[in-house]
């Protein structure tokens, strides 16, 4: 995909675990400034705001939010900076500004990154109330991501799907319809090996890969924890099906290539004209539209893929928070509610051609799916998808977990000749190191 998944280039798994290390180690509102009868142009001068947000893959979404921002600016009658970081950056910045108490005032939190930061975040209660009034409750994924303790420590701002993308005119080529299940996609994939357009999961250090493995673990039965967050249930029957299926998806319908992959490989992969199916934001199709590259006719989505457990997935999300040491909270919050008006929510939403996806199920049934027929797939893809840590809390251990890479070495292990039992022996150790230490 590129997700957090979506990134530039493959995170580490040192800065990760040095991240997660060092990030545990009022103000007048909009109301107060816009009652105050002075020109704005004086408090522009002494009162600024500042942001800090991932770089979007769809440059226009940050175009938008720029926008925004400047609007709500000149509302407030404050100066507003904006700074975007790529995504591999932003988790060393974050550590650094709680570290420092000191930087951006709102900034945008990826993923479960909520959870590591919830001591240094102000509760927003308040504007979760606000918003959920008008827009509808979020999805359960996004409760999950900052609902924390009985409190909203920062609102989902929207959420990146993570379905399967494939080739149709490759699939139809070999008699096939879009896949349905795994084995569907095993079946397929076999046929089309051997007219030289293979599948595409990467088995490597990304987390592109942890997310395609997950999907298939969960898909199956399998979990890594159960949902009390204690205890380890990796070591299963199910996980063993998983793993013996990812070996034979592996040398009957992939090639070797996807052991190096990082974020972008499959993106590449399928903008090249070589891959046949992924599973993949839409960023290499929107990527592939801009570029006005042939195969972009031919490219197309479909519901995440079932297993004998079910339909399960996981994906991106963004959240937006304000720093508890910001001397400008009661202001940040204010920029938080001004963007979560549904008109202008909807302008964001729409502007990044729906690669941003509104986190309300409230708007399944909205136009801004239809911006392109080929996303009509996205629209409940949001009711199979969980945080990567689910069933159990992600809270910082399980996502130790997740940021050491240990699932996705687990499965890597597993295709390049290391028996089942000793993949899942060795990963099932290298959990309990995570939760034995203090």
């Amino acid at each position: 995909m590129v997700n957090q998944s979506e990134v530039p280039a493959t995170q580490s798994a040192v800065n990760r675990r040095r991240f997660l290390q060092v990030t545990f180690g009022a103000t007048a509102g909009l109301s107060g400034i816009l009652a105050l009868r002075v020109p704005p142009a004086v408090h522009a001068q002494r009162r600024e705001l500042s942001v800090l947000t991932t770089a979007n893959y769809v440059p226009a979404s940050d175009k938008k939010l720029e926008e925004q921002l400047q609007a709500f600016a000149k509302q407030a009658g404050v100066a507003v900076k904006i700074d975007h970081l790529r995504s591999e950056q932003m988790p060393a910045k974050l550590a650094a500004e709680v570290t420092t108490q000191a930087g951006h005032d709102v900034v945008e939190l990826d993923l479960m990154a909520v959870w590591l930061h919830q001591a240094k975040l102000v509760d927003v209660n308040d504007i979760a109330a606000e918003v959920n009034a008008q827009m509808g409750d979020f999805y359960e994924f996004a409760r999950d991501s900052a609902f924390i303790n009985e409190r909203w420590m920062a609102i989902p701002y929207f959420w990146i799907a993570f379905p399967g993308s494939y080739r149709k005119d490759l699939f139809e080529k070999v008699g096939e319809q879009a896949p349905d299940t795994w084995e569907d996609l095993l079946r397929a994939g076999r046929k089309l090996k051997k007219i030289g357009h293979p599948v595409g999961i990467p088995i490597s250090q990304c987390t592109d890969s942890v997310q395609s493995m997950l999907s298939i673990l969960w898909s199956y039965g399998g979990k890594v924890m159960e949902a009390d967050g204690t205890t380890i249930a990796l070591n299963s029957k199910e996980t063993s099906e998983t793993i013996e299926y990812v070996k034979t998806l592996y040398n009957e319908t992939m090639e070797s290539e996807v052991l190096s992959w990082d974020n972008a490989g499959n993106n590449r992969f399928m903008t090249a004209g070589k891959g046949s199916w992924i599973q993949n934001p839409a960023s290499h199709y929107i990527s592939a539209k801009t570029s006005k590259l042939p195969v972009a006719e031919q490219i197309y989505f479909h519901q995440t893929l079932a297993g004998p457990a079910g339909r399960h997935t996981t994906l991106n999300l963004r959240s937006l928070g304000v720093w508890n040491f910001s001397k400008e909270v009661e202001l940040g919050k204010e920029l938080i509610r001004y963007l979560f008006n549904e008109e202008r929510y909807i302008q964001y939403i729409t502007a990044s051609d729906n690669y941003n996806h509104p986190i309300f199920p409230k708007f399944e049934a909205h136009s801004v799916w239809d911006i392109d027929p080929k996303y009509a797939p996205f629209k409940t893809i949001g009711r199979h998808s969980h945080l990567y840590t689910w069933p159990a809390q992600p809270d910082p251990k399980a996502q130790i977990v997740i940021y050491n890479y240990i699932i996705a070495n687990m499965y890597a292990k597993a295709v390049t000749g290391t028996p089942t039992k000793e993949a899942i022996a060795w990963a099932e150790g290298e959990i309990k190191r995570v939760y034995e230490k203090s």
